[in-house]
């Protein structure tokens, strides 16, 4: 699983819509609407945009990429089948078309999907982009010297489970078929209701077979946005990104590509990306950041300044954070014991150790409290905000425990105000009161990852935390919670080792459904199933903070990933 903005799996992105006339001037919109704050003139073309990062942006080759939406700053050079819906707030949890005229066409069992490519598409050379770059695009990705993409492809493509990438087969992926320039046809294994979601991943978009080096592609990878790669320092630390003279505003209704250049730069150390945004000196008045979050701290800095407190964005990205209990370990196989501890929880104790009601809100479900996801209020274990130490000591004592028990709670030592010692000691001091005796094991995130992704060695009890590649309860509740995801040697996220049949039928149910809408409200019954079996216990949902440069207009901010999306920018 990738935490936001950094690790390796799980993520996504942002939205906002726009068409113009083809022409010269399609290489950007020259008029919308002011979408969002950052100044009080319209937004307009030209200028440099600055991006400034903690975290490089490495392994710059779709196939390699694992972004849903079709990421941020990957965003501006790839387009893809289907992309994020760029809006503020809930609308951007849409999936609407990008290189494609609809968001896909499925048969009535929703096993073959087919898309066909809007007229007029060119790469940064004016060559035509066909539906048989796309599929060269998706068989790279399976090679193995460019992993690293969402596994999703393999899983559900007939056929696709030991295919090795074009280098080792040419004969590619008869799953998928091109029987013309425009047209793009996906065999599956099974129903996929949400493939439209899929279709925003990198993995989908094109490259021309003449032009694709190999590893070596990621430092000059074909544009099929608005803008190209002319410059790749370090692995992706220092990008910059040119306009790309063939692309054309009137085939693509969601990048407005306000700046004329992009200039990105990483390896910054978090504070000092945040004092450069708030100084806003120079080329930093118009800068921007994709990964960096304001801290508890520097929020409270910034909330005693009015100016500085406008230049604040707001985000919501579809991400839980919680205990876990692993029942095959004593004393958690007992579900009065799961359930007494989840009536202890003070969270909010565990609110103020992630930095604040500012940035983080409580948690009682396990799908995360946004609409698209199918967000259902429920409370299995009501305890109130800071928890029920009477009730978790009367089921302690219905289970044996009425002296109390004494229990390990093992936790990552880095500083992320997430699975950290912080929210660790939170729930150890709320326990306390509960008659449950606390040791708390701090592990360096390596071995923290290791131990609690391994079915062999994943401890009674620890923080965890899940992310959504797109934003629906498919791809937050199956890796966790079906049974036939549990994975015995590797990674394995399934952490209640759960394996209910009426669980797994349900999944496969409303995966057969293309309404998303409908989906969407049997997830989240299906949560409240789930979350009645006390298999975890949610503690909260992270809210993203960020500053940007004072010259910075046009912000959006969906629900897709709740951070800034630098495709809708203006620089003044």
């Amino acid at each position: 699983m990738r935490q936001p903005s950094v690790r390796a799996r799980r993520v996504a992105a942002v939205s906002v819509s726009l068409v113009m006339a083809a022409g010269i001037a399609a290489c950007g919109p020259e008029d919308s609407d002011d979408k969002g704050s950052g100044g009080d003139s319209a937004p307009h073309k030209g200028g440099t945009l600055t991006i400034l990062n903690s975290q490089p942006q490495s392994d710059f080759d779709p196939a390699r990429l694992y972004t849903s939406g079709g990421g941020n700053v990957p965003s501006l050079v790839f387009r893809t089948l289907t992309t994020r819906n760029r809006e503020n707030g809930e609308a951007g949890a849409k999936v609407v078309p990008d290189l494609a005229t609809d968001t896909g066409r499925p048969d009535k069992n929703a096993t073959v999907w087919t898309y066909t490519l809007k007229k007029g598409l060119k790469y940064e050379d004016g060559t035509p982009i066909t539906s048989a770059d796309i599929k060269y695009g998706i068989e790279r990705s399976f090679a193995p010297e460019l992993s690293g993409g969402a596994p999703y492809l393999r899983d559900w493509l007939v056929g696709a489970a030991g295919y090795q990438g074009p280098y080792k087969d040419k004969k590619g992926l008869a799953a998928i078929e091109t029987p013309d320039e425009r047209t793009i046809v996906f065999h599956l294994n099974k129903p996929e209701g949400e493939f439209p979601y899929l279709a925003t991943q990198t993995q989908f978009t094109p490259v021309p077979r003449s032009k694709d080096t190999g590893t070596k592609y990621e430092s000059h990878p074909v544009s099929s946005g608005p803008y190209k790669v002319v410059k790749n320092e370090n692995d992706g630390e220092h990008l910059v990104l040119e306009r790309n003279p063939h692309w054309s505003a009137a085939t693509d209704a969601e990048r407005k590509a306000y700046p004329d250049t992009v200039d990105v730069r990483s390896g910054l150390d978090s504070s000092v990306i945040n004092q450069r945004l708030s100084a806003s000196q120079g080329a930093d008045a118009a800068a921007v950041t994709t990964d960096t979050n304001l801290g508890p701290a520097e929020l409270a800095k910034v909330s005693g300044d009015r100016k500085l407190a406008a230049r604040v964005g707001t985000g919501h990205f579809g991400y839980t954070n919680y205990l876990a209990f692993n029942p095959k370990v004593k004393p958690f196989d007992d579900p009065r014991v799961r359930q007494a501890i989840a009536y202890a929880i003070d969270r909010s104790s565990v609110v103020n150790a992630a930095g604040g009601s500012a940035l983080a809100e409580p948690a009682t479900t396990f799908l995360p409290n946004q609409k698209s996801f199918g967000y259902t209020p429920y409370d299995p274990f009501p305890a109130g905000a800071s928890g029920d130490p009477a009730k978790a000591r009367e089921l302690l004592a219905r289970a044996g425990h009425k002296n109390g028990l004494s229990i390990t709670l093992t936790h990552s030592n880095s500083k992320d105000f997430e699975t950290s010692p912080e929210i660790a000691t939170a729930v150890q001091d709320a326990l306390k009161k509960a008659g449950i005796t606390v040791r708390l094991q701090g592990l360096e995130d390596n071995d923290y990852n290791d131990k609690t992704h391994s079915v062999k060695s994943e401890p009674g009890l620890f923080l965890a935390h899940w992310g959504a590649d797109w934003p629906s309860g498919g791809p937050f509740l199956a890796p966790i919670f079906d049974g036939r995801q549990i994975v015995e040697d590797g990674a394995n996220f399934n952490t209640g080792l759960l394996d209910d049949k009426s669980v797994n039928d349900e999944i496969d149910a409303i995966n057969k459904l293309t309404d998303l809408d409908a989906a969407a409200r049997r997830w989240g019954a299906l949560d409240k199933k789930i979350g009645e079996k006390a298999l975890v216990v949610p503690l909260f949902h992270p809210v993203y903070k960020r500053l940007y440069g004072s010259d910075v207009k046009n912000i959006v901010i969906s629900d897709w990933t709740g951070v800034l999306d630098v495709s809708q920018v203006a620089v003044k």
